[in-house]
């Protein structure tokens, strides 16, 4: 199932505020939430607004690194949810497709750092069935969450 980066939110928990990722998936209302940490919530919003800080953070040091080697990221399949034993959600996981001078290798990675890399390379997004049937929520739910560019003071 083809997807997109809708929106980097902050969520208010018990625990305190947690930052989500929500991916649209075409042709569905529904959205998939996944929480993340505040640092790669940034570098998520910073490459889908392509900010050019200067010098090269960690995602973008990266993608240079690959390019140098003659590398590209073709896309990311997030292709499943690894439950928690108590049943309290659980943690997604990632493939990353890069093609490189000798053909396309997949790598694990997690969803936040393919979809930091993904928000600066429009590579396609992609969710397997089974992870959306399993992740997803209502849109409503997460659109009057704040964005995360106003509430991190170093965006």
């Amino acid at each position: 199932m083809q997807a997109s980066i809708d929106a980097v939110r902050v969520a208010g928990t018990p625990e305190g505020p947690v930052p989500v990722v929500v991916l649209a998936v075409d042709g569905e209302d529904d959205v998939i939430p996944i929480f993340i940490g505040f640092n790669e919530a940034t570098s998520i919003a910073r490459g889908l607004e392509a900010d050019d800080i200067g010098r090269p953070l960690t995602h973008d040091l990266l993608l240079d690194v690959m390019e140098e080697l003659g590398s590209r990221i073709d896309r990311v399949v997030i292709n499943e949810i690894e439950q928690r034993e108590d049943g309290q959600g659980g943690t997604y996981i990632a493939d990353l497709h890069v093609q490189t001078p000798r053909g396309e290798t997949v790598i694990d990675a997690r969803p936040s750092d393919s979809l930091a890399l993904a928000a600066r390379t429009n590579a396609e997004i992609e969710v397997t069935e089974d992870v959306f049937d399993d992740g997803r929520d209502e849109s409503e739910k997460f659109e009057q969450l704040e964005d995360i560019r106003n509430v991190s003071g170093d965006m």
